[in-house]
Order: structure tokens, then C-alpha cells, then sequence
């Protein structure tokens, strides 16, 4: 993988924030929809370039931020953002508890103190055949499970997602059971990669793209990526995910980036950049074989997929 730090990338990559907010209110009049309420919220301060960034061009923050998947505010890819405002994170807390020596409940101050916060550049490939490139904000995961003191009985991470279901979709709305759950084994979970994110392009996270916490691992980003965590739990055995209880034929536990093992409706062979037309090979993991591959050393990728 080829690696840069983010103070290499040129300003220009970046779409303006005047320009991309004043392209949301142009769709907003167009569809009669209010789409204020997902624009960004606040600068992240005292954030560090990361060298694990890609050189790739970064997409325009417009597309990043109105082409999502949150099912809990909606099916279709524009909906989160149309939904935003429903998604309430005043008074956030993040619980985490399991096999660990020192559970915690935490408020967004003391989660964001846990580790330097950091821009990584991430390559993005999605299940669906879509990919982007952005400049996430936060903390490798790892900080945080180190502070709990994961016992030796703790062999995975479940992840669960807030859910109202007052103004969230309803699970048969949605066509998933909610609140939307997530795992990892302990050691995916604590590679250096996987990013506890709390912003993107310099500010914090949007509602539509899982604020004010979210995971990214990016070579599983489509398969595994919970927004809007609210709760964390050590285990022993493998938790349940909610794509793998919905459709366990199309999506493993061990769901990586992977242009060897198609999904059952999409190839993973190639891929589409938002913003661009023409299609480019899909890389391992995502372009980071280098660094977890050895996760799964021994692994059959094509039956643990």
C-alpha cells in the first residue's frame, strides 16, 4: 500500500464547505427535504496527521455525505441524510462491560480523551461495489479495550448501536432487527487500524454517517463499520451480527474486502469510486494485506467468509 501523511494532501482534493453545503440546500429546495440538521456540527481540535494514510485522491465531502447506508433512518442511500435529525446525541454515553477488569460507562469527553486523536486517510471499498477515500478523525479502538482490561475470557467484541424506536424505522421497516448489532474477534478488534472515529474532513461526524461514534475498519469497511455506538461488550464466544443473522449466506462473520470471494448479488472483483465512472480492481483487504493478513493466516477465506 502506498502511504503518505495527510499534511501531503493538497487542499484542493477537499471540497470547500461553502460549496458542499450550498450543493445540499440546492437538493434540499429541489426535494423539499431539510438537510441542515446533517451538516457538521464542530471543528476536532489538536488533531495529528496519521502515516498510515493512502496517497489516493480523497472523494469530495458532498458525496460522503449523502450517499449512506443507516437503516434506522432510512433504506434508501439518501435517506440518512434527509433523516439526520431524528438521530438524537445530546448526552451521549458509551457502555462497556464483559470480560474486562474495569467495565466503564463513558460520556463523549472522557471517550475522546482515551487516545490522541489522529486524521487517517482510508481507502473504502463497499460491499455493494461503491468505494471512497476519507479522512477519518479519531483514536485506534485498541485504546479503549486496553482501558477496560480485557480479561483471557474476553475472545470477541459486540458492538450495539442506539436505537429509538419512536423515531427510528421499525425493524420490519427496515428489513434488519434492530438495535443493529456488530463483532469482531479481540484481535481484529485491537489491530492498530481499526479506528474508533469520532469525525471526518476535520469535523465531527455527521448524524447520516454514525455520530458521534462509529467504528471503521477498513478492510472490512461494508461488512463491518456500527455507527452510533452506545454499547461495547467483551465475550467469550463469537456475538451475533445483525447481517449474519438476516442473510448468513451472504454475510460471515470474517466478511473481509476481498476480490477472491464474490457476495452472492455483487462482484468484489472491481469497484466504483463515488464521483468517478469508470471502475478499478478491488485490492485485498482493501489495499491493507500488508498489515492483517496475518489475522488470518491458516483461515479458509472462501468458507470463512
Amino acid at each position: 500500500m502506498l502511504i503518505k501523511t495527510a499534511s501531503d494532501i493538497r487542499s484542493s482534493e477537499i471540497t470547500p464547505k461553502s460549496l458542499y453545503l450550498n450543493r445540499r440546500r440546492l437538493l434540499a429546495g429541489a426535494g423539499g427535504l431539510l438537510l441542515a440538521q446533517s451538516a457538521f456540527a464542530a471543528k476536532i481540535a489538536n488533531v495529528k496527521k496519521s502515516p498510515l494514510s493512502t496517497t489516493e485522491a480523497i472523494t469530495p465531502v458532498g458525496d460522503a455525505t449523502s450517499y449512506n447506508n443507516f437503516y434506522e433512518l432510512g433504506t434508501s442511500k439518501a435517506a440518512p441524510a434527509q433523516n439526520a435529525a431524528r438521530l438524537k446525541t445530546q448526552n451521549w454515553k458509551v457502555k462497556v462491560e464483559g470480560a474486562c477488569n474495569k467495565p466503564m460507562t463513558f460520556d463523549m469527553d472522557g471517550l475522546m480523551k482515551l487516545g490522541a486523536m489522529e486524521e487517517r486517510i482510508y481507502r473504502m471499498r463497499c460491499v455493494e461495489a461503491w468505494s471512497i477515500v476519507v479522512p477519518w478523525i479519531g483514536y485506534s479502538l485498541s485504546n479503549l479495550l486496553k482501558a477496560v482490561e480485557p480479561t483471557a475470557k474476553a475472545k470477541y467484541v459486540s458492538f450495539e448501536t442506539f436505537y429509538d424506536p419512536g423515531s427510528m424505522l421499525s425493524s420490519a421497516a427496515g428489513g434488519i432487527e434492530f438495535p443493529y448489532r456488530e463483532g469482531l474477534r479481540l484481535d481484529e478488534a485491537m489491530h492498530p487500524l481499526a479506528l474508533l472515529t469520532f469525525g471526518m474532513y476535520g469535523e465531527t461526524l455527521p448524524n447520516q454517517n454514525g455520530a458521534p461514534v462509529r467504528l471503521i475498519v477498513p478492510w472490512k469497511y461494508g461488512f463491518k463499520g456500527i455507527k452510533s455506538i452506545n454499547k461495547i461488550r467483551l465475550v467469550e464466544k463469537e456475538p451475533s451480527s445483525t447481517w449474519k443473522m438476516s442473510n448468513p449466506s451472504e454475510y460471515g462473520f470474517y466478511s473481509n474486502v476481498n476480490p477472491q470471494v464474490d457476495h452472492p448479488r455483487w462482484s468484489q472483483g472491481s469497484e466504483r469510486r463515488l464521483g468517478e465512472f469508470s471502475r478499478r480492481k478491488t485490492l485485498m483487504f482493501n489495499g491493507y494485506a500488508d498489515q492483517v493478513a496475518s489475522l488470518y493466516a491458516g483461515m479458509d477465506l472462501k468458507k470463512n467468509y
